[in-house]
């Protein structure tokens, strides 16, 4: 079975953005892209594959990218349909109105079940791109996290996952330090 993994870029107070979609004070590394690049090629978007020379790079662990309408709108803003070209890109909005696209799957209706729909297939895994809301109603179908915890405190923003009080354990698998003091966590599901 296919697992869900939502990989994600956090603040030590747990915003994944700030208030206004900010992300420009994470501190990235020369290094530190190199390293996660390399380690992760699947979940680059493919304007960064491709300048890496990885544009024809075979995907090896993940081949379908779930988000919501606003990770997803970004890209729109610059034109690109399909931001995610290596892989399946499905969004969940209900008020997004774009032009169709052969590799984009727009969800209007209930994502848990398209979820459990994809999980069923064969294939590799589906990496959850965010945001909050999709992640907080996605978070029982979760199976993994990679969290980049970033030492920064930002105040206010947007949540890792925005789903009210819901303790949900997951266990510790691996946890690396970088040269910019991120930590990566990688964790599973407690069963």
């Amino acid at each position: 079975m296919r697992e869900l993994t939502y990989y994600i870029g956090v603040t030590l107070d747990g915003f994944i953005a700030g208030p206004d979609d900010e992300v420009d004070f994470y501190p990235v590394t020369p290094a530190f892209a190199e390293t996660l690049g390399t380690e992760l090629a699947d979940l680059q978007p493919a304007f960064v594959r491709a300048g890496r020379g990885g544009a024809d790079q075979p995907v090896t662990r993940f081949d379908t990218v779930m988000m919501g309408r606003r990770t997803y709108e970004p890209a729109l803003d610059q034109g690109v349909l399909d931001p995610y070209s290596h892989l399946r890109t499905i969004v969940v909005s209900t008020t997004l109105d774009v032009p169709e696209h052969e590799n984009v799957e727009i969800v209007r209706t209930d994502p848990v079940q398209r979820v459990r729909e994809l999980k069923a297939e064969d294939g590799l895994g589906i990496y959850l791109a965010g945001g909050a809301g999709l992640a907080g109603t996605l978070l029982d179908e979760i199976d993994r996290l990679i969290v980049k915890k970033y030492p920064v405190i930002a105040g206010s923003g947007i949540p890792m996952v925005s789903h009210g009080f819901q303790p949900t354990a997951f266990a510790l698998d691996r946890a690396r330090t970088y040269d910019n003091g991120c930590v990566v966590l990688e964790c599973t599901r407690a069963r």
